[in-house]
């Protein structure tokens, strides 16, 4: 045991205390390449051996599909066995007897697993630490309300944005809000949406791996309560054919020496020349680390110009059509200046997600990248579109990551594959399907 870990006593100190204030169920999540919410329960008393020992999970876990199909890969296949170590600094009670805490996978040896996407994002954010730069990250999580069989709610009207469809799910939401607070997720903002019982909660900066954990959390209590009141979270990128898609936008702001690098600097809005290639290592490894962001068979179905998703390879000041949306610093923007990522969705494994914003970022700072041009407009009336517009094919964006570079440095080759294998099984699952059909049979699979 090195120093700093907990004892045995501290997390049987921990139990006792949860036992104590009315837990019975600890349950420690992992997501898997498809973005899908795995789990693993144990009685509250077991949290010392899930802490240390873990729990045993199949390689497979990670490259299980969001239909509930396996991808296996040469590497990950029947036999093997992996842990599921629960961090027991991040465990917390969730309500209805319950606690919940993030995990990692380790090896039986009790080494970090390369499957590890969790790990992938605490090794980074401990080599920004390295390189002198300290890193805040928020999300932004939309969902979509359904019946809890995921069919239509019944409506009368919806007003986007509008107090009228705030009263028309008020129970739902004052009870939404007293459990994202007693869980001190740090929530910002909730607010009615565009689409129709389309939602949004809002989460406030923390460092990489802290956001990725309390966004997990949040997407659970969201679903916790939707239960109570008969309904369903949907977190696909598009619930239904049609309608409005489901974001889990990303925001990162970046400092070195207290000073962001994206608002204290001579450069446009502010922009330091380290947050200028901050910038552009995030547009130059955009299109290669799509299927990261948003990689599912319904991702390509939300990323569309004119859609607000993002779908243009730049990066413009409180741009919404922009993938990188810029942020300046202003009083009317609290945490300063910082950059928003719109492409990515809820069917990304967050970890990952994050890990490969985060990276990119450090990537173009690394390289000394030039501040790529802004655009100020909507992207698809320039005359320079088509070179801006996203490819998001599926096919086309598993080739580029299976092929690229940066992310074999920012992931590991089994995560690249697995993640890879995982996608093509939904292509192959689909193909043929109308978007209705896709939708229908998604809608709930990362709820």
């Amino acid at each position: 045991m090195t120093a700093g870990e907990p004892t045995d006593r501290d997390l049987d100190a921990l139990a006792r205390a949860l036992h104590d204030g009315g837990v019975d169920l600890l349950v420690g999540t992992a997501l898997d390449f498809a973005g899908v919410t795995r789990s693993k329960g144990v009685p509250v008393r077991r949290l010392p051996s899930f802490a240390t020992s873990g729990m045993g999970a199949s390689p497979s876990w990670v490259v299980f599909c969001a239909d509930n199909g396996i991808a296996f890969t040469d590497g990950i296949g029947v036999a093997g066995d992996l842990r599921l170590r629960i961090d027991p600094d991040r465990v917390r009670p969730i309500g209805d007897g319950m606690a919940w805490g993030p995990t990692g996978y380790h090896e039986q040896s009790g080494e970090r697993s390369a499957l590890c996407a969790r790990g992938r994002l605490i090794d980074l954010e401990e080599r920004v630490g390295a390189a002198g730069l300290s890193a805040l990250m928020g999300a932004e999580l939309e969902f979509t309300l359904v019946a809890a069989d995921g069919a239509a709610l019944e409506q009368t009207s919806w007003a986007a944005y509008g107090m009228r469809s705030v009263v028309a799910r008020r129970e739902f939401l004052a009870d939404l809000t007293r459990t994202l607070e007693e869980a001190h997720v740090g929530t910002e903002q909730i607010h009615a949406e565009y689409g129709t019982d389309q939602f949004e909660v809002s989460l406030a900066p923390l460092p990489p791996v802290e956001m990725a954990d309390t966004a997990v959390l949040a997407r659970i209590l969201i679903g916790l309560v939707a239960a109570r009141h008969g309904l369903a979270p949907s977190f696909s990128p598009l619930t239904f054919a049609g309608g409005s898609g489901n974001g889990m936008h990303l925001h990162l702001s970046l400092a070195r020496d207290g000073r962001n690098l994206f608002g204290t600097g001579d450069g446009p809005h502010g922009i330091a020349p380290e947050g200028g290639s901050a910038i552009g290592g995030v547009l130059d490894g955009l299109s290669e680390l799509l299927a990261i962001y948003a990689g599912s068979i319904v991702s390509s179905l939300r990323l569309k110009p004119g859609s607000w998703s993002g779908a243009a390879v730049c990066w413009g000041l409180e741009n919404r059509e922009a993938a990188l949306r810029f942020l300046a610093a202003t009083p009317g923007n609290p945490h300063g200046a910082n950059l928003e990522l719109k492409i990515v969705d809820p069917s990304a494994n967050l970890y990952l997600a994050a890990t490969a914003f985060l990276g990119s970022a450090l990537s173009g700072i690394e390289r000394s990248l030039p501040l790529p041009e802004e655009v100020e407009g909507d992207p698809a009336e320039t005359e320079d579109f088509a070179r801006l517009r996203l490819d998001a094919e599926p096919s086309a964006a598993l080739d580029r990551l299976a092929s690229s570079a940066l992310a074999a440095a920012l992931f590991s080759p089994a995560i690249v594959a697995g993640a890879v294998a995982v996608r093509r099984h939904e292509l192959d699952v689909f193909a043929g399907s109308s978007p209705d059909e896709i939708t229908g049979a998604l809608r709930l699979a990362w709820s």
